[in-house]
């Protein structure tokens, strides 16, 4: 990483605690039985992973949720993949400003869907996901361990060697276990 990207890095985090700061949602600890809307937030980074999370997607509407995913693209055109416009969006760094925070009517109405769960799938620490989890009405936001994490409410111990399919597993080994001792 550049100097410039590690001074842009350090700026947007910090223009994101800012914007994060007015954020009002209500928060709730959600289990999978209790949830209603799930949403992602990911990188895409290769198709094999998106295979993988279509996969998951599929798991979680054949459990009757609503699932939105978004994912980020970092080339200059979109992913030539299949997908479904229903369940996913996709954007690029086009749609947002040169700290991270978002220009396009796509991303900004996924910060704004009040999901009852938010998957935030965030490998590279890219600041414009960063600033889509920490700017979610989502009531319930889970992500990957970070030591400097202040944006989710459930954190995974996920190296990043271990892949998605580690990751999403232990999000559902722990969404099935939360709040069933409360019932």
């Amino acid at each position: 990483m550049g100097v410039f990207d590690t001074i842009k890095n350090i700026y947007a985090n910090r223009q994101i605690k800012i914007d994060a700061k007015n954020l009002v949602r209500q928060k709730v600890v959600c289990n999978i039985d209790d949830a209603k809307t799930i949403g992602i937030c990911f990188p895409f980074t290769d198709k094999d992973d998106f295979e993988l999370l279509k996969k998951y997607v599929l798991y979680l509407r054949d459990l009757k949720k609503k699932v939105k995913a978004i994912g980020y693209y970092t080339t200059k055109e979109e992913p030539y993949v299949q997908y479904s416009k229903v369940d996913y969006d996709f954007f690029a760094k086009s749609s947002h400003n040169w700290y991270g925070k978002p220009t396009d009517h796509i991303v900004t109405n996924f910060i704004e869907e009040e999901f009852d769960i938010l998957i935030a799938i965030n490998t590279n620490n890219d600041a414009v996901l960063t600033y889509v989890a920490a700017m979610s009405h989502a009531k319930f936001k889970l992500g990957r361990f970070d030591e400097k994490d202040w944006i989710h409410d459930l954190l995974f111990e996920a190296d990043k060697d271990k892949g998605l399919k580690f990751f999403l597993r232990q999000v559902d080994t722990y969404l099935a276990m939360i709040n069933k001792a409360a019932k």
